[in-house]
């Protein structure tokens, strides 16, 4: 039998029903795989301590015939920047090493009544505020396509640990991309919802105003479906949720196709496979448009990271704390963003209400936009950005040049693996649509998923991995667990 970390959410819960095995099972082999792995990866950092007394209620819950939801029983890993009640919560930054909060944040605690096992958190980049995973405290993340280079942030720990097998459901955050290019270069599913679609409120402070989204990592379209349709709906809690169409099935037929943004470098491997892709579904009988995104980003690039500079300002002001123990890098963020005016916040609020403006008008014209997820390459994986793509030198967001506007706008989009680059490192394509098109752009991924198979390259994957005696790298913390 195929041991069951290797299982979808969807077939372990139909294994629960059946009774062929119990959410007990499942959480027993999630970690026996974790312990094998994780020295390797580095991607989980912390156990939650009530996890078995969890999976034991689920298992009782079905020998009763009686599961809380779809999700019972399935484990399922917590990103490092989401409160989990009773486990570790650190954001990556020293001065929350030993936090432990009392209460769970709002889309964990949706979650939790779900009947989920929520047995882990995954590393993260301190303050997830980098394209890449490592911090103070718990070291740097691997990509287990290649140990030797990084599985993107901010959600690196959780998408490393959903391509190696540890879980097959990751609960994340996308702020600029966090969601979608993790997944991209681990060969991953990864849904960034619309802006209010996952209720969010009880956790940490937001440092991105509502552009930063609560959303899953899974290996399978059937996953994230059904991480989706738990988490998703109002709470008055969060009063965005309460305005936020759900998300429904809207016909698509016609994609726009844009492989280049304003002459910046972009992987040649990144922009072919895109192409196929697009060709695979124009060949399904979708009308394919290759164009330039018609939308002048320039002006919101130019107050993007400003916004993350006034955030880390914001968080200076109220928690004095954690700022002064944290790295160099981000005290400077938040003295920087300090001196911004407040005119520089109005401006770039400015900015994006026109850019949502103008994205509304975009998807009368289209019904979905297909573009990378990534410009880079998986990079070492110590270092926080690539300086070269495409032998051009580029700055420290420009690998992330596809996805921060996406956040702006507050549009949905879902990252879908591509056939792999040259080297066989992992690429990810993103699928853009209108506010509450999630199952949409999820209709379309189950179109990709059945020709382009990811399925069978982790399957091998985990082949080689089982096969190979890989020496393990230093900033593990798995001998911690």
């Amino acid at each position: 039998m195929q041991p069951l970390w290797q299982l979808s959410a969807t077939a372990l819960v139909a294994g629960f029903k059946e009774q062929r095995w119990t959410p007990v099972d499942a959480l027993l082999s999630v970690k026996q795989r974790l312990a094998a792995i994780n020295p390797l990866i580095n991607a989980i950092v912390t156990l939650a301590p009530d996890a078995e007394a969890a999976a034991q209620a689920s298992t009782q819950r079905y020998i009763d015939a009686k599961p809380l939801s779809e999700i019972d029983g399935v484990p399922i890993s917590v990103k490092d920047n989401l409160l989990l009640k009773g486990s570790t919560s650190t954001w990556g930054t020293p001065a929350l090493k030993h936090y432990i909060p009392d209460h769970d944040e709002l889309p964990v605690a949706r979650l939790r009544q779900a009947g989920a096992i929520l047995f882990a958190k995954t590393n993260v980049p301190e303050f997830t505020l980098e394209g890449y995973t490592g911090n103070p405290i718990y070291g740097v993340t691997r990509n287990p396509w290649d140990l030797s280079t990084t599985p993107g942030g901010s959600s690196g720990g959780a998408a490393a640990s959903i391509a190696a097998g540890i879980g097959p459901i990751a609960l994340c955050t996308d702020g600029g991309g966090s969601i979608r290019r993790p997944a991209a270069h681990c060969g991953l599913v990864g849904l960034k919802p619309s802006i209010g679609t996952i209720a969010r409120g009880n956790g940490f402070p937001s440092l991105l105003l509502d552009m930063e989204v609560v959303g899953p990592i899974t290996r399978t379209i059937d996953d994230a479906e059904l991480a989706l349709k738990i988490l998703s709906g109002p709470d008055a809690r969060d009063r965005l949720s309460l305005a936020t169409p759900r998300p429904s099935l809207i016909p698509v037929k016609s994609i726009l196709c844009v492989t280049a943004m304003d002459n910046a470098p972009v992987d040649k491997n990144i922009c072919m496979q895109v192409e196929q892709a697009a060709n695979t579904l124009e060949e399904q009988g979708l009308i394919i448009e290759y164009g330039a995104l018609p939308i002048d980003l320039t002006a919101l690039n130019a107050v993007w990271s400003q916004i993350g500079q006034q955030g880390m300002a914001f968080l200076a002001q109220k928690n004095p704390v954690w700022v002064s123990q944290a790295s160099p890098s981000y005290q400077e963020m938040a003295t920087n963003g300090a001196f911004l005016s407040s005119t520089t916040l109005w401006n770039g609020l400015n900015e994006i209400a026109q850019l949502r403006n103008q994205i509304d008008q975009l998807f009368e014209q289209y019904d979905a936009i297909l573009m990378p997820s990534i410009a880079a390459l998986a990079w070492k994986a110590e270092e926080r950005f690539p300086n070269t793509i495409d032998n051009e030198a580029v700055g420290p967001r420009g690998h992330a040049i596809f996805t921060g506007w996406v956040n702006a706008c507050g549009c949905p989009a879902l990252n879908m693996p591509t056939q792999p680059a040259n080297n066989g490192q992992a690429i990810g394509m993103q699928l853009i649509g209108s506010m509450g098109s999630e199952l949409s752009l999820l209709a379309i991924g189950r179109t990709l998923e059945k020709h382009i198979n990811w399925q069978e390259r982790l399957s091998g994957l985990w082949t080689a991995q089982n096969n190979e005696n890989t020496q393990q790298p230093n900033a593990s913390t798995a001998s911690n667990l």
